[in-house]
C-alpha cells in the first residue's frame, strides 16, 4: 500500500475514534443531549404561547420557530462539547496526539451533527403537537441536514476558540449568529418553499446557495482550524 493510501486510511481511523469516543461518552452520561432536548421543548413551548397566533399565521413562523430553536439548542452543545473536553484535559490530549489536527476538525463536527440532528428529529414530532402541522417532509429534511452541516462546522471552529476563554458561554453566541445569519437565512428560504409547497424551481435558489456555503465554509474551517487551535 503507497504512503498515500495509508496516510487516507490514518486520518479516517482518527476521525472514527474521535467520533466513537464522544458517542461512547455521551451514552454513559447523556448530558449533552438531554440539555439540548430540554432546551429546544422549552424554547417550542414558549413560542407556542408567546406567539398566540391563527393556524394560518403560525404556518407561515414555522421555519423561523424552528431555526430559532435548532440555532439555540445547537449552541448549548457546542459549547458543551468543547468545554467537556477543556475542563477535563482531554483537548490538550487530542491536539498532542500523533494525528493530523483536522481530523481532531471532522470528529467534532460529526459527532456534534449526530448529536443535533437526533434533536432535530426528536423535535418534529413536538412541534407537530404544538403547532398542528405535520414536518415531516423530505425536501424539508435535506434543509435541515445542510442547514445543520453548515451551522456544525462553524460553530465547531468557533468553539475551539472560545472555548480557550474564561467567558466562553457568551463569547461563542456572539461570535457565531453573525457568520451564521447567511446559512440562516438559505435554510429559512428553503424551508419556507418546502413548507408552502412552492415549485422546485423557486426553491432551487436558496437550496444551491446553502450547499455553497456549506462547501466554502467546510473548506475555510478545514484550512484554519490548525491555526486556531495553535493560537
Amino acid at each position: 500500500m503507497n504512503s498515500p493510501s495509508l496516510a487516507r486510511s490514518s486520518f479516517v481511523k482518527a476521525v472514527a475514534a474521535i467520533v466513537q469516543k464522544d458517542l461512547a461518552a455521551e451514552y454513559r452520561s447523556r448530558e449533552l443531549l438531554s440539555s439540548m432536548m430540554v432546551f429546544a421543548l422549552l424554547v417550542i413551548f414558549i413560542f407556542n404561547y408567546a406567539l398566540n397566533l391563527e393556524p394560518s399565521v403560525r404556518a407561515k413562523v414555522t421555519a423561523g420557530v424552528l431555526w430559532v430553536t435548532f440555532v439555540f439548542a445547537g449552541t448549548i452543545g457546542l459549547n458543551r462539547s468543547m468545554a467537556v473536553e477543556k475542563d477535563r484535559g482531554c483537548l490538550d490530549g487530542l491536539l498532542l496526539a500523533p494525528v493530523d489536527r483536522t481530523a481532531i476538525f471532522f470528529g467534532k463536527v460529526i459527532s456534534t451533527l449526530i448529536f443535533m440532528l437526533l434533536v432535530e428529529v426528536i423535535m418534529l414530532p413536538f412541534y407537530g403537537l404544538f403547532y398542528n402541522v405535520n414536518l415531516f417532509n423530505p425536501g424539508l429534511l435535506l434543509v435541515m441536514l445542510l442547514g445543520s452541516i453548515g451551522y456544525v462546522v462553524v460553530g465547531t471552529l468557533l468553539s475551539s476558540m472560545a472555548v480557550q476563554t474564561r467567558t466562553r458561554d457568551i463569547l461563542l453566541p456572539i461570535i457565531l449568529f453573525p457568520i451564521i445569519i447567511p446559512i440562516l437565512l438559505s435554510a429559512l428560504d428553503a424551508s419556507n418553499g418546502f413548507l408552502n409547497h412552492l415549485e422546485f424551481d423557486l426553491i432551487q435558489p436558496a437550496l444551491g446557495l446553502l450547499v455553497a456555503l456549506d462547501v466554502i465554509f467546510t473548506a475555510v474551517s478545514f484550512m484554519v482550524f490548525d491555526y486556531v487551535v495553535e493560537e
